[in-house]
């Protein structure tokens, strides 16, 4: 008795993930036949045909058939809102206030801002180096604003991540970690690190992929070739959603359901955003030597994240022309004045190379700023020092 009440705890949910499965796919005109045969199996006769091995939920089949990755239709991309801005399902609605839509509206525009004069300035040679976010706005806004502060963000050095993850849950800090990366970086033998020990160690941490196309030059058609980022996670135990990234309400509802989640079940999640990166992937790069002018008009003219939110505040009667006019002008005065003050200060002293990883300065480390000592002392001329902070 005991052992068939054991065998119905474990093997129930599968019986019933069937005929779920089933549904799904005759929705999307797929019929019995045209399924892995596994998944046309019937309940086993008797206990002793189930398979009881420890490392897989399964099933046994009786013909040699390998899977199929392209059997079932893509992941689907969840949005809330059309390219026109209007609520698509009125329950997805997040229903927020006006203030804080216009904040998103702001914050994306001022973003967007500052990429450009940013980038200028650097054609300017006024800065070395710069990255933009032209396309990609509606991803860092919406994600950042379901968040807590008390919530840890890696944009960079994602390395870490799961282990600062896993140290919020032992000391029950009610934190989220959140982890942005691009579906580039997800090739990378870390990300897949991450992932397996997120999952086993039931860490509460958001992996937020923002797909946009490209790795630097080289498109997902050659970065990987399976459906996309968000397949991945079931894989690796991951509860996985795609959501449509150039909707700025759906990231956000991802988010935040994600952080609430995480918390509560100590479990990771992993979000792939699909948007286009518009912009060059840095100053260093020219994306015309791989992709087309009218492939990039097309996002930036017809499916771009803030013509989108515009939309919907246009037609809330949030925003008007006037308005549009006067932001612009103040969110690129805004810009400058920051940019211009900036410039005024010094560059950080060189010592600082020195001092921002460890507390206690080790041998190696120190014989090294002694030896920049001696050649800054020597062949200091040749160096602007007098642009550095002492």
């Amino acid at each position: 008795m005991a052992l068939a009440i054991s065998a119905a705890r474990v093997w129930g949910p599968r019986r019933q993930a069937v005929p779920l499965l089933l549904r799904q796919l005759g929705a999307r005109g797929l019929t019995r036949s045209q399924l892995p045969r596994w998944q046309q199996q019937q309940q086993f006769s008797s206990l002793d045909d189930k398979p009881q091995f420890p490392g897989a939920s399964a099933e046994f089949i009786d013909k040699l058939e390998f899977i199929q990755p392209n059997v079932i239709s893509g992941i689907p991309i969840y949005r809330v809102m059309d390219r026109q801005g209007q609520i698509i399902n009125p329950s997805e609605d997040p229903h927020l206030p006006q203030e804080k839509v216009l904040k998103f509206y702001q914050s994306m525009t001022l973003l967007n801002t500052m990429d450009r004069i940013l980038y200028e300035s650097q054609r300017q040679g006024r800065i070395s180096f710069y990255m933009t976010n032209y396309g990609e706005e509606g991803t860092h806004v919406g994600s950042a604003a379901a968040l807590e502060n008390t919530d840890l963000v890696f944009g960079q050095y994602r390395e870490a991540a799961v282990g600062a993850a896993y140290a919020a849950k032992r000391a029950n800090a009610n934190r989220v970690v959140i982890c942005y990366f691009g579906e580039g970086a997800a090739s990378e033998g870390d990300a897949h690190a991450g992932f397996n020990f997120a999952a086993t160690l039931e860490c509460p941490i958001i992996f937020f992929c923002r797909n946009n196309g490209y790795a630097i030059s080289t498109p997902t058609s050659e970065q990987y070739r399976g459906d996309g980022i968000a397949a991945r996670g079931p894989g690796y135990g991951i509860m996985s959603i795609r959501v449509d990234g150039n909707d700025v309400f759906a990231v956000y509802n991802a988010t935040k359901e994600a952080r609430r989640r995480a918390v509560a079940e100590n479990q990771p999640f992993l979000i792939e955003a699909m948007t286009y990166r518009i912009g060059h992937h840095s100053t260093s790069d020219d994306s015309s030597a791989y992709r087309s002018v009218d492939e990039v008009n097309y996002w930036d003219k017809q499916d771009h994240p803030i013509s989108r939110l515009r939309h919907f505040l246009l037609s809330r009667g949030w925003w008007d022309e006037e308005q549009e006019k006067a932001w612009r002008k103040q969110s690129r005065k805004k810009v400058m004045e920051a940019f211009e003050q900036a410039e005024r200060k010094l560059k950080p002293s060189p010592s600082l190379l020195f001092s921002d990883v460890y507390q206690e300065m080790p041998p190696q480390l120190r014989k090294q700023q002694e030896s920049l000592a001696r050649h800054l002392q020597t062949y200091g001329e040749h160096y602007p020092l007098d642009h550095f902070d002492k």
